[in-house]
């Protein structure tokens, strides 16, 4: 009897975290959709009050109003961005209240990389911290770094 309670328990915790994958994956494709089609209120609905986007450039690191001035002008002119997701990794904490991911990107930037925390909340899963970043082929590093050393100087002169 214990072991059919125990094999129970195992597979509703199993369903559960795949519903809860579907509902995370609809979430974040939600979101970019709401990007392409530059609904702002959609867009920052889907994340938390307290959120963060980090984006490629070293000095953009947004707390949610922040990025919502910067985002703004964009979704204005009726053209935000459009990411494409070609796969995703979601993963829980213990209490299943917290889930972090990574996911491939087609964008217009080429392909990159979000990566992320997501939190439930009364009114379902939100986003509350998100990082992009362009990918670079082992094999261009030392030319990005080139491109980069300037800029990045620079950047290491106030930071430091």
């Amino acid at each position: 009897m214990i072991k059919i309670l125990y094999l129970l328990f195992f597979i509703s915790i199993s369903c559960w975290s795949q519903d809860q994958k579907k509902t995370i994956e609809e979430t974040l494709n939600n979101w970019h959709q709401a990007a392409a089609e530059a609904n702002f209120n959609n867009y920052f609905d889907l994340m938390t009050s307290n959120a963060v986007f980090i984006g490629t450039d070293a000095s953009e690191n947004w707390q949610l109003d922040e990025f919502k001035k910067y985002a703004k002008p964009y979704f204005e002119n009726g053209k935000a961005w459009t990411f494409n997701s070609l796969e995703k990794n979601i993963y829980f904490s213990k209490n299943k209240k917290i889930a972090w991911f990574d996911e491939l990107l087609e964008t217009d930037l080429g392909i990159c990389r979000g990566s992320g925390i997501m939190k439930l909340t009364k009114n379902g899963w939100k986003i509350a911290h998100y990082v992009l970043s362009i990918t670079i082929p082992n094999e261009n590093l030392i030319k990005i770094k080139t491109i980069n050393k300037p800029h990045d100087y620079s950047l290491l002169k106030i930071l430091k």
